[in-house]
């Protein structure tokens, strides 16, 4: 070659490299080892670590299932209770009860007893009815089901009738109120089916066309009519994995199979209740306070685990057993609380009546008063001539300033007359005036000069007054956008009938102190500084008792009796006449659950009840397995404010937060709120659920004072009728007023001696407007007369 060319390559384009290549020549070689990229597929044995992971997982969870089977319906588990519920009044539940009952009894005979161990299913179960038209029962028989069977009557269709009378109104009433407390696993029977297979296929499809709309996607409808159908659902009830609420799985309970009471010679008026049955969801623990159903809060004083009557063997017939031999049980195990670890039945907090006295002031207080006493003396104060310095000590300063001359007169130290006051007041207002709008003086001067008389009000009478008053209101009568109006009285100066009121700049963003001006009832309740964090503490803890140690927990499964001290005879008389017709649980209470608080519920109105609900009206609250009543007061839900708006009914369609005093509780929890009136069947009024337990929710009342323009001038208009004296208006000078059109304004000055006011807006008023001012002031429930309902 001629001459030797160097060989110059394209420089690389690095706009198509990561950034982490691109800086790769800035890191050092030992930190390039460090941050080396994991080999994710590269190594041979990577697939199978994946496929051993994935087979734990399964195992797992095939343990787990299998544990929650075992427990749920194995030989060491509680039995299985299902609730017949007729739909109509026309069902006879009872007959298919005790077909159930007969065949799962070894020897196909009558049933002694609800509760049965069958040798031939393995399997222990309870048979309940719930009684049409006892509303409470089936509340309570709902709370403690399994297994919720629904009974329907397939004649009707046979008949040519609706679909719709499967239901009646009891039973849509009741279905309203189990979806309200949570549905457990839920099954179809359908009744009365014709012999013919065709028929009876045909009317069984048009039963679950017509009721599956009612129930949830996953109920099965089966026929219940011969003892094969009833074979074929024991075996699918038997092998089904039941779900139950999720606020049955946080406490234990125990449904009383067998009720009794001890008196106690020591304490007069006092029994022990004795309560038989099996313990359910959780360990539980002989040092726990108890709950019984209407009647309180208890402790235990010794728990008796006995010999289980109900027990599947095969070659012993033991299916029933009678009462006698109930009672008769050998007592395995008892177990007594420990003092040190019981928890203390601690309902009120006592209040020391001393605690909020003043005590000595502390140096900096003396020192900061002296310092104020020295500013007081060296400030120099107006008085008239010639008056001594014992007279002017007597002499009040107006802080306000309504009636204190110009500098002038400040600096000359006189009293002006009227006339001379009246003069100076008139021009210093009309130079304010003209400087924010300009307008006739003239004309506006003679309207609303502050001496001036108001001719139209001047000589009419109290009753005047109010007829003019009510025939204003009368024309706004179609107006329900605004309820809150309040009228001022009359007779009553305002500043004192609305002492406890104040106004707020905004609903939204002003601050109202939480701990300020609080009901002495508030000395009597538990608060949390943070609710959330206390409650996973104590749910951990729930944990921990089943894994407790034998001498303090009883295991889930057992059959014990309940030792209940220190339980009123009356509450227990009740509750034996009680548990005759309706389950009675025991419920086991989570730490803090017996301390009273400030609990707050999102509540709606049920659709079957008419009648309005007003605030502070009493009615029985059914949370969970607790009862207890309560007089709520109702507010709305703002979530973008610390305020809340009181409201005096419980509007029907749309949900509310209930604010009770009540025994602390912790969520989620069901809310049944019911009416019972003397002589009158309890009804539901209400239902929702529990939210949080917080003292410190502001809930506000809110009122509307309306007056109504006599003169308007632009922005600028004489009001009348909002108040009756002068002073009144110099008191609420300082808030906002609005009014219905959307004109927001300022009281400016009273005008004559009548309680009409000259007020600025921002806008121009029409003359039809309504002038409004907000005061609110803060509201809390009312403390009940009685906490339970069997309470003495």
């Amino acid at each position: 070659m001629a001459g030797s060319q160097t060989q110059v390559n394209k420089s690389h384009k690095t706009r198509f490299a990561s950034k982490g290549s691109r800086h790769v020549h800035r890191t050092s070689l030992q930190v390039k080892n460090k941050i080396a990229k994991p080999e994710r597929c590269g190594s041979k044995g990577s697939r199978k670590d994946r496929i051993h992971m994935k087979k734990m997982v399964r195992e797992q969870k095939r343990v787990a299932v299998l544990k929650e089977k075992r427990a749920s319906s194995g030989s060491s588990s509680p039995p299985r209770v299902i609730v017949l519920f007729g739909l109509s009044a026309s069902v006879n539940p009872n007959a298919l009860a005790r077909d159930i009952l007969m065949m799962l009894s070894a020897d196909n005979s009558e049933p002694t007893s609800t509760t049965v161990a069958s040798s031939v299913y393995k399997i222990r179960t309870t048979v309940l009815v719930a009684p049409h038209g006892d509303l409470l029962s089936c509340m309570e028989m709902a709370k403690v089901a399994d297994l919720i069977a629904f009974v329907a009557s397939g004649s009707y269709l046979g008949d040519g009738v609706s679909s719709s009378n499967h239901i009646d109104s009891f039973g849509r009433q009741c279905l309203s109120v189990f979806r309200a407390m949570g549905l457990p696993s839920t099954v179809v029977l359908v009744r009365d089916l014709p012999m013919d297979l065709k028929k009876k296929h045909d009317l069984k499809k048009l039963c679950v066309s017509s009721l599956a709309s009612e129930f949830p996607d996953d109920c099965k409808f089966f026929p219940a009519d011969t003892k094969d159908e009833l074979h074929k659902f024991m075996w699918l009830f038997k092998e089904q994995r039941l779900s139950v609420p999720h606020w049955r799985s946080h406490r234990p309970y125990l449904w009383a199979q067998e009720v009794d009471l001890v008196a106690d010679d020591g304490e007069p008026g006092k029994c022990s209740l004795l309560m038989s049955g099996y313990v359910r969801a959780h360990n539980f623990s002989v040092n726990q306070l108890v709950h019984v159903s209407g009647a309180g809060d208890f402790q235990l004083c010794k728990i008796d685990i006995l010999k289980d009557p109900f027990l599947i063997n095969e070659r012993k017939d033991k299916n029933a057993m009678d009462a006698d031999d109930v009672q008769g049980l050998q007592v395995i195990q008892s177990l007594l609380p420990d003092p040190s670890k019981q928890e203390p039945l601690i309902m009120e907090n006592v209040p020391d009546p001393l605690s909020g006295e003043q005590t000595w002031p502390t140096e900096e207080e003396m020192a900061d008063a002296d310092s104020i006493n020295k500013r007081k003396i060296l400030k120099k104060k107006t008085v008239p001539r010639g008056t001594s310095d014992y007279q002017a000590a007597w002499i009040v300063e107006d802080s306000d300033g309504e009636h204190s001359g110009t500098d002038e007169d400040e600096t000359d130290g006189m009293v002006l007359d009227d006339e001379e006051d009246d003069q100076d007041r008139d021009h210093s207002d009309i130079d304010d005036d003209q400087v924010s709008i300009s307008f006739s003086t003239k004309e506006y001067d003679e309207e609303t000069e502050p001496g001036a008389a108001m001719t139209d009000d001047e000589h009419l009478t109290k009753e005047q007054i109010e007829a003019e008053i009510q025939k204003i209101k009368d024309a706004h009568a179609e107006d329900e956008e605004f309820p809150d109006e309040v009228d001022t009285p009359v007779d009553v100066p305002a500043r004192k009938r609305f002492a406890r009121y104040r106004g707020l700049k905004s609903f939204r963003t002003s601050t109202w102190d939480p701990k300020e001006s609080l009901p002495p009832e508030y000395a009597r309740i538990f608060a949390f500084d943070n609710f959330m964090r206390t409650q996973k503490h104590v749910l951990s803890k729930l944990s921990d008792m089943d894994n407790g140690s034998i001498d303090e927990c009883v295991a889930v499964g057992s059959y014990v009796r309940l030792h209940i001290k220190q339980v009123p005879v009356g509450a227990a008389s009740k509750l034996l006449e009680l548990s005759k017709s309706l389950p009675l649980v025991a419920c086991g209470l989570l730490q803090h659950e017996s301390k009273m608080s400030v609990l707050h519920f999102g509540i709606k109105k049920h659709d079957s009840y008419d009648n309005p609900i007003k605030a502070k009206e009493e009615l029985l609250f059914h949370v969970g397995f607790r009862q207890f009543i309560a007089r709520p007061v109702f507010s709305s839900d703002n979530i973008n404010s610390d305020k809340h708006k009181m409201e005096k009914f419980l509007h029907p369609g749309r949900f509310s937060v209930a604010s009770v005093y009540g025994p602390i509780s912790f969520p989620p929890l069901p809310l049944i709120a019911m009416k019972i009136r003397q002589g009158e069947m309890p009804s539901i009024a209400a239902i929702g659920s529990l939210r949080k337990a917080d003292p410190d929710r502001i809930i506000l009342k809110r009122i509307i004072l309306t007056g109504y323009p006599q003169r308007v001038s632009k922005l600028k208009a004489a009001v009348r009728f909002m108040f009756h004296n002068p002073e009144d208006v110099r008191w609420f000078k300082p808030v906002d007023v609005w009014t219905k059109c959307g004109r927001r304004g300022r009281v400016k000055e009273p005008v004559g001696t009548h309680g009409a006011m000259k007020c600025v807006f921002n806008g121009i008023l029409q003359q039809h407007d309504t002038v409004c001012m907000s005061l609110y002031k803060r509201v809390y429930p009312r403390w009940p007369e009685q906490r339970f309902p069997l309470g003495s």
